[in-house]
């Protein structure tokens, strides 16, 4: 039998903020917000009670009425805490990366910027270019169903974007080393940047086209 992972911090602080903005909601309507299976919202409520984080009291028509304990706001507020300060962390290295990937851009003449991915990085990225006065004329992630994304049209592939673009900025989260090979496969690796933080190995896509 496959034991539900509850551990995921954010999903852990989305939850206790939820019940705390409204003890009636069900387990079907957290299940849509968080966009997760409604067995893993039940397991993680079963945590949060084995925890003594949230009490469970039984409502008319069969419903359920969830309210944080003392312990659960406490629990609460030291999950915002770490979650703030992990995002701080990752905005400002990000967007000391994602400057450093766009002046290496600017040194090699690049005014017009493809990324790929569709994700925090790919704002921060967005929000960098500006500054460096370069354009972002698409977002290419085939995975994401948006038209645009921070303020960039979103494409499902290279093929789609209808405009030029000198190079390429890598912006997946969920799977870096995967865009970077196939965009420098497709452009060729000079023409592809990684900011640090992704941990992208251009030998490997190299060694790999050498094959």
């Amino acid at each position: 039998m496959q034991v539900e992972k509850t551990d995921d911090p954010r999903i852990m602080l989305g939850l206790l903020q939820s019940v705390e903005r409204d003890s009636e909601q069900s387990q079907r309507r957290l299940a849509a917000e968080f966009d997760i299976a409604l067995g893993l919202v039940n397991a993680y409520l079963k945590r949060c009670v084995k925890k003594g984080l949230v009490k469970v009291k039984e409502a008319p028509a069969r419903r359920y009425r969830y309210y944080l304990t003392p312990k659960g706001f406490t629990e609460k507020s030291r999950l915002t805490v770490e979650y703030l300060s992990v995002s701080f962390s990752f905005f400002r290295r990000a967007r000391g990366e994602c400057a450093s990937a766009l002046a290496t851009a600017k040194q090699r003449g690049w005014s017009r910027i493809a990324l790929a991915g569709v994700s925090d990085l790919a704002e921060i990225a967005s929000l960098c270019a500006l500054e460096a006065g370069i354009r972002i004329v698409a977002i290419v992630d085939p995975k994401s169903d948006q038209a645009h994304f921070a303020g960039v049209p979103v494409f499902p592939s290279f093929d789609a974007v209808p405009e030029a673009f000198d190079g390429v900025i890598v912006t997946d989260l969920a799977a870096a080393q995967a865009s970077f090979d196939a965009a420098a496969k497709r452009y060729g690796a000079e023409r592809v940047l990684a900011p640090a933080l992704l941990d992208v190995s251009a030998a490997a896509t190299s060694e790999e086209a050498a094959q």
